[in-house]
């Protein structure tokens, strides 16, 4: 597989593994609502072929998240469609914010070893949702939103939460399982046991079961600003595809 096709691939699994609450497909851009929680879901993606004039189709765009009091933010790749889009709008004063890592990693010949095995639960439940919740900061204005979001995803999901002998969190995460790709999301360890495995060890169920459900590819997210976390990702084998980043109007 090319990379071009791959960082569409892969950036299409990412929109199915967190769908916005709205999407409107304009000429070969996506575009996602979700009441402004988090940016990747409130975001153009231009990842497919474009015909109309571009600063008429820029300026569309906008009035379709101004109408919603929304930032107007795009989701870059090298691969976005028409290739000057960045560029362009550099010009029209979009900022650049976000520089993200994707990275992959093989599970093909991986022997994934678990020594703290993690509460794995098949559907989204309350216990793991309001640790989640915790752990990430999510306020209770965007609590809705965010479990619609969840509640809508379509491929296969897993989440996970470890836990020691008390029952007090370690870690938290999420999966989604599609085209035997499983994408790894919002991974997170409590504060004051941060730099002490767990991420790791959370990480490594994780992967366990996606091979046991028939994944072949591991795919995760990782801000490059994000030093601990690009070293745990790297010692667990994981390697860079491509980045993705944000240009942003306010």
């Amino acid at each position: 597989m090319t990379t071009k096709k791959l960082i569409q691939k892969i950036e299409e699994l990412s929109m199915n593994a967190l769908p916005a609450i709205q999407m409107n497909v304009y000429d070969g851009w996506i575009l996602r609502f979700a009441d402004g929680y988090t940016k990747r879901a409130n975001s153009i993606n231009p990842i497919y072929f474009s015909n109309e004039d571009l600063n008429n189709k820029i300026e569309n765009a906008e009035q379709m998240y101004r109408k919603r009091n929304l930032k107007i933010v795009y989701k870059m790749t090298r691969q976005v469609s028409p290739e000057n889009l960045d560029r362009t709008l550099d010009k029209k004063g979009y900022f650049l914010d976000s520089l993200t890592s994707v990275q992959g990693l093989s599970l093909k010949d991986l022997d994934v070893e678990i020594k703290h095995n993690a509460i794995v639960y098949n559907h989204l439940q309350d216990d793991w949702f309001t640790n989640f919740c915790n752990l990430n900061n999510v306020g209770e204005k965007d609590q809705p939103t965010l479990k619609q979001m969840l509640r809508n995803i379509i491929p296969k999901t897993c989440y996970f939460l470890l836990c020691d002998d008390n029952n007090e969190i370690l870690a938290c995460g999420m999966c989604v399982l599609e085209r035997e790709y499983i994408g790894l999301f919002d991974i997170v360890t409590t504060e004051k046991y941060r730099n002490r495995g767990y991420g790791s060890k959370l990480i490594q169920n994780i992967l366990k079961w996606g091979k046991d459900n028939g994944a072949n590819y591991a795919y995760l997210q990782v801000m490059l600003n994000n030093a601990p976390a690009l070293k745990l990702y790297s010692k667990l084998g994981f390697k860079e595809i491509y980045r993705y980043w944000y240009r942003i109007k306010e």
